[in-house]
C-alpha cells in the first residue's frame, strides 16, 4: 500500500501554523509497513484541491486528508471529493447527535451551518470524533481509499489512533511492518560519512540506510521491513554492526538522545563532576546541561566570563597570559578549565574562549574556538577547532564539540 497526505488549508500556505499532521500520520504509517511518498498542502479552493487528488490518484493507492471538515465555507473537502467521486452526502445520525448534544450541554444556539459537520460519503465507514464534532470517513472506490480527517491535531491524532489506523490495517493483505533505528555521530563530516560507506548505500535494500547532516553532527536512519519483530532486529543489527566496523569511533547514541546527555550519562557513571568556564557561549553549555532531568548529581555550576577582567579577577586567569597570548587563546582557555575546576572542586573542567562573529577577535577570524578540558590528575588540554556559520551556529557547535571531548576521553 503506497500512502499519501493531502494538508487542506490555506492557513497552512501562508506558514501560519505547521503541517504537524502530515509528520504524525506518516510515523504511524511506517509502523505497519505502508509507504508514504508524497505530502502535499492545498489551499481552499474546490478546483485545486481536485487537481491534487488527480495527481495522488495516478501514484498512490491510499489518500489521507487533513483539514476542511468543519462548517464554515471555506471548508470544502468532502463536498469536493465526493464530487469528484460521484458519492452522495448524507447526515450521519450519530455525529449529528453528537454536534446537538455539544451545543445542548453549553447552553448555546447551533447555528445551521454545525449541520454540515455531520455530513459523511454514502456508504462510507466512519471514524468517530471523541474529542471533536466532525466525524472522519473512509471510502474505497476503484482500488483507491481515500480517508478524511480533521484538521485541529488533537482531533485528528486520537481519530486516527483509535479508529483511522485499525480501518488500513482492515484493508491491508499483508502487513510488513517497518523499524527505525538511528545512529548519532560526531567529529565527521556528512559527505566523509556517506564516502566511507558508500558501497553499503549503493547497495541498500532492506534496511535502507539515509544520512542527514544538522548542527555539526550526522545521524544515521536504518530502516527494515518485515512481518518478524526479531528478524527486523536481526536486519538493523547486523547493518549496525557493519557500519560499526568503519565509523565506530564517531559514534555517540541512538535515535532521539543528544550529545550533551551521553556525555552526562558517561560522568555519572563514573562517579565524576563537571564544571564549565564560558566566554564565547555566554552561559549556551550550562543551559544545554541543565535541561537534562537529575542533572544535579553531575554537574556543580558555572561562571560566564566574557570579559577580560572577570577571567582575571574570578577565574584567576593569570594577567600575563591575557597581556602576552590573549583571551582567544589555547592558554587561556587551559587557565580557565583548570582554574574552574578547583574553583567549584570538580573531577572536570571545561572552558570555552573564541571568536562567534561577525567580527575578527585578536587577530583570530569568526569561527576560531579554544576549548580547554581539565581532569583531576591528569594534563589539561587545549583543542583549537575553526567551525563554519553565523553567530549562533557557532556557539552551538562549539558546545557540542566540547562535550565531544569529554565523551571521548571518558570512553
Amino acid at each position: 500500500m503506497n500512502g499519501e497526505i493531502i494538508a487542506v488549508g490555506s492557513e497552512l500556505l501562508l506558514g501560519q501554523i505547521a503541517n504537524t499532521n502530515a509528520k504524525f500520520i506518516s510515523q504511524q504509517l511506517a509502523g505497519i509497513g505502508v509507504n508514504v511518498f508524497y505530502h502535499t498542502v492545498v489551499g481552499d479552493n474546490a478546483e485545486r484541491l481536485k487537481r491534487a487528488v488527480e495527481i495522488a490518484e495516478s501514484r498512490s493507492n491510499l489518500i489521507i486528508f487533513t483539514g476542511g471538515l468543519g462548517p464554515t465555507k471555506d471548508d470544502l473537502t468532502k463536498e469536493t471529493i465526493a464530487n469528484h467521486l460521484g458519492v452522495k452526502l448524507v447526515h450521519n445520525e450519530a455525529a449529528l447527535g453528537s454536534i446537538e448534544e455539544f451545543f445542548r450541554k453549553r447552553n448555546v444556539t447551533m447555528t445551521p451551518n454545525n449541520r454540515k459537520q455531520a455530513l459523511v460519503f454514502e456508504h462510507a465507514e466512519v471514524l468517530p470524533n471523541d474529542t471533536g464534532m466532525a466525524p472522519g470517513m473512509v471510502l474505497t472506490k476503484n482500488e483507491i481509499t481515500y480517508m478524511l480527517l480533521p484538521g485541529p491535531p488533537s482531533e485528528m491524532e486520537s481519530m486516527f489512533s483509535n479508529y483511522g489506523m485499525k480501518a488500513i490495517l482492515n484493508r491491508l493483505e499483508s502487513i510488513d511492518r517497518i523499524e527505525s533505528r538511528v545512529l548519532r555521530f560526531f567529529g565527521i563530516g556528512e559527505s566523509t560519512l556517506e564516502h566511507t560507506l558508500e558501497d553499503f548505500i549503493d547497495q541498500q535494500t532492506n534496511p535502507t540506510i539515509a544520512p542527514l547532516a544538522s548542527d555539526g553532527e550526522v545521524t544515521l536512519r536504518l530502516t527494515a521491513k518485515h512481518p518478524s519483530d526479531l528478524e527486523r532486529r536481526r536486519l538493523l543489527d547486523e547493518t549496525e554492526a557493519k557500519i560499526m566496523e568503519r565509523v565506530g569511533e564517531f559514534f555517540y547514541g541512538y535515535d532521539e538522545t543528544t550529545i550533551i546527555k551521553e556525555m552526562g550519562n558517561l560522568i555519572e557513571s563514573n562517579n565524576m563532576t563537571l564544571s564549565v568556564a564560558e566566554s564565547l557561549t555566554g552561559g549556551l553549555f550550562q543551559e544545554e546541561v541543565t535541561s537534562i532531568a537529575g542533572v544535579s548529581k553531575w554537574f556543580k555550576g558555572g561562571i560566564v566570563s566574557y570579559s577580560p577582567e572577570i577571567k582575571i579577577n574570578v577565574l584567576g586567569v593569570n594577567q600575563d597570559t591575557v597581556e602576552t597570548y590573549g583571551v582567544v587563546s589555547k592558554e587561556c582557555a587551559m587557565e580557565m578549565a583548570k582554574n574552574v575546576r578547583k574553583l567549584m572542586d570538580t573531577d572536570i573542567g571545561i572552558s570555552f574562549t573564541g571568536v562567534a562573529g561577525p567580527a575578527s577577535l585578536e587577530g583570530k577570524e569568526p569561527g576560531s574556538v579554544y576549548i580547554g578540558v581539565s581532569f583531576k590528575n591528569k594534563p589539561t588540554a587545549s583543542h583549537f577547532v575553526l567551525l563554519p556559520g553565523n553567530r549562533e551556529t557557532v556557539r552551538v557547535r562549539a558546545v557540542k564539540t566540547g562535550a565531544w571531548y569529554i565523551l571521548k576521553e571518558l570512553r
